[in-house]
């Protein structure tokens, strides 16, 4: 007895003093979150504050840079097709975002259903798939997929008596099909989310509400959705920042065209600051596209009090 006692106190004495294995945890997790800050400083955090440095001069790289205070968001906000631009990128990313969390829960409702683990494994792997593709090597693929004269769509569609469909040639068509080429390839993220999470539902409030006489989709609108909720605004927020920043399909596919409908703020910003070198302008679209991403997740937010349910 009096061994097991002595144990013990030895046991809480070198708890008191931190075991040797224990502050070697403290510094491998100290370490890895170094590293994780190091990471975003260098490629986050000091790239924003540069740009917001910039945006107040005049530099086109070769002549010294010259403060110009506020006359790029001046001019910013009275640019005509950069303004448009923002519209641009507001409209597909609202219709991106809607797609992809409606189809990808869709899908996930659908997958997990599905008893067999093999298949649910299947149809994950599957639907992720293109989110491990390069945008620029598929942006590419499906410019010669979609192409008005001799794209493979065409070509099929007509075989079928169907005349040529301008997927990349009109304003609508561009716009549609850009939108739809993000959501494909993007769809796989909120898949694997939604199918994780509706796993997760608790089968007690399953069966409660089975018992209850609800039915499919009542259960589903009733308790699963509002139960993931969470993770639906997680998604939500996600899809957006990410839809905001197009930038490969559109450039790639069509260079912005036909004339600006598929112009985005990035597609702006590129357009000014490398093409134009009018750096602090480009830098000044940047800022103020940051600004709007930050103002249309804080709404996000302000709207999920009262959409969203926690447990």
């Amino acid at each position: 007895m009096s061994a097991v006692t002595a144990e013990v106190r030895e046991a809480v004495v070198k708890k008191r003093r931190g075991h040797p294995s224990s502050h070697g945890e403290a510094r491998f997790g100290f370490a890895m979150i170094g590293l994780s800050v190091l990471f975003v400083a260098v490629f986050t955090a000091i790239p924003i504050v540069a740009s917001l440095g910039l945006s107040f001069f005049s530099w086109d790289v070769i002549s010294t840079p010259e403060y110009v205070g506020l006359e790029n968001y001046r001019r910013l906000f009275t640019d005509g097709p950069v303004l448009k631009s923002f519209g641009v990128t507001l409209g597909m990313a609202l219709a991106i975002v809607v797609l992809q969390l409606t189809i990808g829960l869709g899908l996930a409702v659908l997958v997990n259903q599905r008893k067999l683990v093999w298949v649910r494994t299947l149809f994950r792997t599957a639907f992720y798939l293109p989110l491990l593709a390069s945008t620029a090597a598929v942006s590419i693929f499906m410019g010669y997929l979609f192409d008005y004269k001799f794209g493979v769509v065409n070509y099929y569609l007509g075989l079928l008596g169907i005349p040529n469909v301008p997927w990349l040639t009109s304003g609508f068509g561009a716009a549609a099909t850009i939108v739809l080429i993000a959501v494909w390839q993007q769809i796989g993220f909120t898949f694997v989310l939604f199918v994780a999470s509706l796993m997760s539902v608790p089968t007690d409030v399953l069966e409660a509400a089975q018992i209850d006489g609800a039915g499919g989709l009542r259960t589903l609108f009733r308790i699963k959705i509002p139960l993931i909720s969470p993770t639906i605004l997680f998604a939500a927020v996600v899809a957006l920042i990410n839809a905001m920043q197009l930038f490969d399909q559109p450039y790639i596919m069509t260079k912005g065209g036909p004339g600006s409908a598929t112009t985005t703020v990035t597609i702006s910003m590129y357009q000014k600051g490398f093409q134009n070198l009018q750096f602090g302008y480009g830098s000044a679209i940047a800022i103020v596209l940051l600004a709007a991403i930050l103002v249309i997740t804080g709404l996000q937010f302000l709207a999920a009090r009262k959409l969203v349910f926690y447990q």
